[in-house]
Parts: C-alpha cells; sequence; structure tokens
C-alpha cells in the first residue's frame, strides 16, 4: 500500500506537493466520497426503507422531516462541540488521537449503516456518523499550517478540494452502480445488497486514503496551556470569542464575511436538486449534472490553486464571492436543461475554490498553536452555512413566488460578503501600516 501511494506522488500531477501535503491532500479525497454518499444516494435509501404502508413505516412527508430534523440536531451538535474538540485538540500530540479516533468511528459506522434495513436505527447511525466526519474535518483543517508553510497554504488547500471533487466520484460511480443494479434501474441483485455494497465501498476508500496521514502527521504547532475541566475548556472558548470581537477585528470582519457568503453558497448547493426538480429534470439527468459539476469543480480548483501562486487570497477571494454573485442572478433567466447545466457549470466554477481559499485564509489569520481551536470556530459559522439562505427560499416559496427568485435573493449575501471581506483585508493592512 505504501507503495502505491509513494507512485501516486510522484505523479506529474501531485509531483509539486511535499509527502505531508500530499498525505493530508488525500484526505479530503477520502472524506468527500461520504459527502458525495450522503448528498445523493443515502437520502434515497432512507426513504426506501422508512417510507410504505407495512408495520414501522412512515409516510414520505414525515420520512423528509425527520431527515431534515437529523440533519438539524447533527448540524447544532458539531456547532456545540467543535471549538471545544479544537481546543483540546491543540494540546501537544492530540490532533492525531482525535483525528484517528473520529476517523475510525466515522468508517465503522458509515460501514454499518448499509447492514440496517429498519429506518431509525439506519437514521440514528447516519447521524452519529455525521457527526464524527464533522469533528474529522474541523481536526483536519487545522491541520494544515502542521503540513506545509503559509506560503503555500492556499495552493495546498486547494488541490486538497480539486483532487477531493474528483478523487470522491471513483467510489461513487461503484456505489451508483450497486443502486442502479439493485432496483435503481434494474433489479439484478437484492435492494439491501445494494446498499451494503454503496456503504462498504465508501467507507474503505475513506480509510485506506486516510491512512498516509494518520501514519505520517506530527503536530508541529500546539498550545503549551493546558485546560482540563471542560468548565476550562468552555470558559477559554468563551476569552477566545470575546478576543476576536473586541480586539482582532481581521478575524471577526472575516468570520461575519464567511458567514454571509458561504451561506448563500450552502444555500445554492443545497437547492440544486429542487431547481432541477422544478424544471422537471429525473434522477438521472440530476445525478448526471452532479458528477459534472464534480469535474468542474476540480479544474477550475487547479486553476485557482496555480493563481494563487500569482495573486494575492483574498483577491482570488473576492472573484469567487463576485462570480456566486452572478450565478445567483442567473438564476432568474432559468428555464430548461440548458439553462440548468451552465448554471451548474458556474457553480463549479467557484465551488471549490471559494472553499478552499476561506480555508487557507484563515489559517493565515489565526495563532497556529490554537489552530484546533479556532477551527472549531470558524466551523460554528461554515455549519451555519445555508441557514438564513434556505429562511428566504422558505419565505419565498411560502409568498408564492419561484425558486429562481429565492435563488436571486441570495445575491444579497455575496454583496455584504464581499464588502465585509474587503474591509477585513483593509483592516490588515492597516495593521501592517502601524506597525
Amino acid at each position: 500500500m505504501g507503495k502505491l501511494f509513494k507512485w501516486l506522488n510522484n505523479l506529474s500531477i501531485f509531483r509539486g506537493l511535499s509527502e505531508k501535503e500530499f498525505s493530508w491532500v488525500l484526505y479530503d479525497v477520502g472524506n468527500s466520497a461520504y459527502t458525495m454518499l450522503a448528498c445523493s444516494l443515502i437520502p434515497i435509501w432512507f426513504k426506501n426503507i422508512a417510507v410504505g404502508t407495512n408495520p414501522g413505516q412512515i409516510s414520505d412527508d414525515r420520512a423528509t422531516a425527520l431527515w431534515a430534523t437529523a440533519i438539524s440536531i447533527v448540524t447544532i451538535i458539531v456547532a456545540l462541540i467543535g471549538p471545544a474538540i479544537g481546543a483540546i485538540a491543540d494540546h501537544k500530540d492530540k490532533k492525531k488521537a482525535i483525528f484517528t479516533t473520529s476517523v475510525a468511528a466515522g468508517v465503522i459506522g458509515c460501514i454499518i449503516n448499509g447492514f440496517v434495513n429498519f429506518w431509525l436505527i439506519f437514521l440514528i447511525i447516519f447521524a452519529l456518523t455525521k457527526i464524527f466526519y464533522s469533528v474529522s474535518l474541523t481536526v483536519y483543517d487545522s491541520m494544515l499550517n502542521d503540513v506545509t508553510v503559509e506560503d503555500r497554504f492556499d495552493e495546498v488547500s486547494s488541490y486538497g478540494y480539486a483532487w477531493g471533487y474528483i478523487g470522491s466520484c471513483i467510489p461513487f460511480l461503484l456505489a451508483l452502480v450497486a443502486f442502479a443494479i439493485s432496483g435503481g434501474i434494474v433489479s439484478l441483485i437484492p435492494e439491501i445488497v445494494g446498499k451494503i455494497i454503496g456503504f462498504a465501498i465508501t467507507g474503505v476508500w475513506w480509510l485506506i486514503v486516510t491512512l498516509p496521514l494518520i501514519k505520517g502527521y506530527t503536530q508541529e504547532n500546539y498550545s503549551t496551556v493546558h485546560k482540563h475541566e471542560i468548565s476550562q475548556i468552555f470558559k477559554h472558548i468563551f476569552q477566545t470569542f470575546k478576543k476576536i470581537i473586541t480586539k482582532d477585528k481581521k478575524v471577526a470582519l472575516f468570520l461575519l464575511a464567511f458567514f454571509l457568503y458561504i451561506d448563500g453558497v450552502g444555500t445554492i448547493i443545497d437547492n440544486c436538486t429542487n431547481i432541477g426538480t422544478n424544471l422537471g429534470l429525473d434522477q438521472v439527468g440530476l445525478v448526471i449534472l452532479l458528477l459534472g459539476t464534480q469535474v468542474v469543480a476540480w479544474i477550475f480548483s487547479l486553476i485557482f490553486a496555480k493563481l494563487s501562486k500569482k495573486y494575492e487570497t483574498v483577491t482570488l477571494l473576492l472573484v469567487c464571492i463576485a462570480g456566486y454573485f452572478c450565478v445567483s442572478l442567473y438564476a432568474l433567466t432559468l428555464k430548461n436543461l440548458l439553462s440548468f447545466g451552465i448554471l451548474a457549470f458556474m457553480v463549479g466554477m467557484f465551488q471549490g475554490s471559494i472553499q478552499s481559499l476561506s480555508r487557507s485564509y484563515f489559517t493565515k489569520i489565526i495563532p497556529a498553536e490554537h489552530s484546533g481551536e479556532y477551527f472549531g470556530i470558524y466551523d460554528i459559522f461554515a455549519k451555519g452555512a445555508s441557514f438564513l439562505g434556505s429562511g428566504v427560499i422558505a419565505a419565498v416559496k411560502f409568498a408564492g413566488g419561484t425558486i429562481n427568485v429565492a435563488v436571486a435573493l441570495l445575491a444579497i449575501f455575496f454583496f455584504l460578503g464581499f464588502i465585509f471581506l474587503v474591509l477585513a483585508d483593509k483592516y490588515k493592512k492597516e495593521n501592517k501600516e502601524v506597525a
């Protein structure tokens, strides 16, 4: 296995990465496979076993409500524990232990999920898996300043998203085939067998591509202040919040900008299926466009990785925000499959880059020894993604408006995010001048 990863790292497409950087990038390839499954096939499998007239089954509306409730509960739990987990991970040699534990629990949960055929247990295991998955991402993001130097934050972070997008397509396509032949298109094998195969392939892929990072990671930056009691940890987090708001205007303004524009990004991604459904597209067409968007996101994440060598992070971030501003307004013109395909292409152009550049920019402006705690706070804002936007979508729909108009209104979020990011960067320059 080690020889395989060494061979991959020697390929021209990865040759610019060090061994540590390459191992870190591979985790994006692993966790993105689960993300793809969770966004596409898992909700379908859940409804297949939950909805029906047999004893213990429920209605379609109730299944949808329970699924949304589970996602909301997971989001709240992760937002609450993220900063605490991050603060603990900032202690010497803790990141690797927490990361390894959360990945192992997530992989086990993913594989077990495939064998479950009762909807309530299925939903509980899915929720627990998502929590461990999210915890692993919080720690993973904070590892960036341990695996590379500041001048390469943008490029390495962009590589993570780029190869995560394209790499996740491999296990997803295999899972999609299993779904297709187990009742999705034809019934060559029992549905539960297709489900087991889909979850198992994803879980094994997630684990295998994570092994190099688990094996080779060393925590270079850590806090020497030890906080053991839970009360001490949360007291410290409160103090950090207070410090950010009152003293560190650069971080505070960035987090405000991030919350606004990433909320718009999350809302558009979450509602792509709704937009497609309103246009009369079937599930197969939507899945094909989803895969196409992954490829576009891969290509443009690599392009932005190269551009990061020539241009400042904030400049590229502003380009991405402006791009999404145009995407939201373009939604007003949606009429058919072609226009939806153009929208998907535009989303793919900026989807990975806006997230990777946000991650690397934040890494640059926070204390390296407290990166775990700060990324726990960062994830609170990230987990709130689509919170406000979903409210806008709901309000417009309840008022009788179209989803096209609702998405167009998200341009306000991108406009405000653009303004606050400019202010954050201006504050940074003023600090340098004073210094």
